[in-house]
């Protein structure tokens, strides 16, 4: 059994009936629909299906916190596998089928995130390296003509994003998690984090013990509008958070971030040097 969790708050109808579409709930594939909308959410539009659990929070949890939820669920029915979405994203219902075989025979890796697309097919660079507060700070404030050689390397665009490696630091957009593995390591979203940089610090946890790989052989889509580049509170939530997440793993002294990144730079430059003279 796989189960799934997408968190709402006053979602889009169109948009979430296409990501419960891509999940196809049924008996191997429950979904959880964890609703932070104060006041609930009119889920008529969506055909009735007893795979499909609605849970009203009642009031806005934070984006990791509801998350939590589902996650202690699918620690007790011990499903193979947790896969978090974003409901911008959609996919073929047979991906699924093909990030599990992968899993299946690669019992090291914790966490999968496939080749992630936007619809108008351009590809979309979420493998990156830990931050430090400078590759936030620039890439958000700065032109991107002064920036770009220090944004390609963060989110390591040398790797051509064509292979399977293992970066410290992936998108929490579509996170395909081991269940058993958090279960053991009592791996849980920090709930400190209401919105933002939640998915950097779990993935960070996880890539201690377990392997956080790129896999390119499944591409989805992520209608990803960028919403703290347009909304001001957004922008102030986004800020919020990645103070509390240098606070907690360090501003410019992070040597755990240093021995991860330098670790993911070596592997990516000894794969290129060995393409190279093939």
């Amino acid at each position: 059994m796989i189960t799934a969790s997408i968190v709402l708050y006053h979602p889009d109808e169109a948009e979430l009936k296409r990501a419960v579409e891509s999940w196809a709930p049924s008996q191997d594939r429950l979904l959880y629909l964890l609703d932070n909308s104060e006041e609930g959410t009119d889920l008529s539009f969506l055909p009735e299906n007893p795979y499909i659990e609605y849970i009203p929070n009642g009031k806005n949890l934070g984006y990791g916190t509801a998350n939590n939820i589902a996650l202690q669920k699918a620690f007790a029915l011990n499903s193979e596998y947790h896969v978090i979405l974003n409901p911008d994203v959609y996919f073929k219902p047979e991906d699924i089928d093909t990030l599990k075989a992968y899993m299946d025979s690669h019992p090291g890796t914790a966490y999968l995130l496939p080749k992630v697309i936007y619809p108008d097919g351009r590809l979309q660079y979420l493998c990156k390296l830990l931050p430090k507060p400078s590759d936030l700070i620039f890439r958000r404030f700065l032109p991107s003509s002064l920036t770009k050689k220090s944004n390609d390397r963060y989110e390591l665009r040398m790797s051509g994003y064509d292979h399977v490696f293992n970066p410290p630091c992936l998108s929490g957009c579509f996170m395909f998690l081991r269940t058993s593995f958090l279960k053991e390591q009592n791996l849980l979203f920090d709930e400190r984090f209401f919105m933002y940089c939640e998915d950097f610090d779990l993935m960070r946890r996880i890539h201690r013990t377990a392997r956080t790989e790129f896999y390119p052989d499944v591409t989805i889509v992520h209608d990803h509008q960028r919403g703290s580049y347009k909304n001001l509170k957004l922008l102030f939530t986004h800020i919020h958070s990645a103070v509390k997440y240098f606070n907690k793993y360090g501003w410019f002294f992070d040597e755990e971030r240093k021995e991860m990144n330098q670790k993911i730079l070596q592997e990516l430059e000894e794969y290129n040097r060995t393409e190279r003279l093939r």
